[in-house]
């Protein structure tokens, strides 16, 4: 009798924090134009730094009732409204890329994507994303040198 107590109250215990492993590994990306990012969850804090980047791709580290902890690509974490993020479309690359025609390598060559370049995604399948920015359009690898795409 003391042993299935045990049991159902280990697995209540441990429950919240299987949920919370798996709710972190989300990205969200900014819904306006300006987003203040704060020391703390709540208005009452400081603002840490503005984001003044629409569609920027962010990494969900923590939630608290309203608020996210952020993580960027360069690192720079704090919290942010839910109601300034919305689900996320878009990813930054981390390295140069090539822009190919078709989901191959053996495509037509594009364009060369710099450093930090602002993507907005079509669509991803296994190994390439589909990708717009600017007046191009076409398929990038999908590697550890994007951010904004969970693996």
């Amino acid at each position: 009798m003391y042993m299935r107590k045990y049991l159902i109250l280990s697995f209540l215990f441990l429950l919240p924090f299987s949920s919370i492993a798996q709710e972190n590994n989300y990205f969200l990306m900014l819904k306006n134009k300006k987003v203040n990012v704060r020391y703390g969850p709540s208005f009452e804090y400081p603002i840490k730094y503005v984001y003044r980047k629409i569609e920027l791709p962010l990494k969900i580290i923590d939630k608290k009732e309203n608020f996210r902890r952020v993580i960027d690509h360069k690192k720079n974490s704090g919290w942010i409204h839910i109601s300034q993020l919305r689900n996320s479309r878009s990813i930054i690359t981390k390295s140069k890329k090539i822009l190919f025609r078709k989901p191959t390598k053996y495509s037509k060559p594009l364009a060369k994507l710099g450093e930090g370049r602002l993507l907005k995604v079509i669509k991803c399948e296994e190994k390439w994303c589909n990708i717009k920015t600017g007046d191009y359009s076409g398929w990038i690898v999908k590697d550890d040198k994007i951010w904004g795409i969970v693996n």
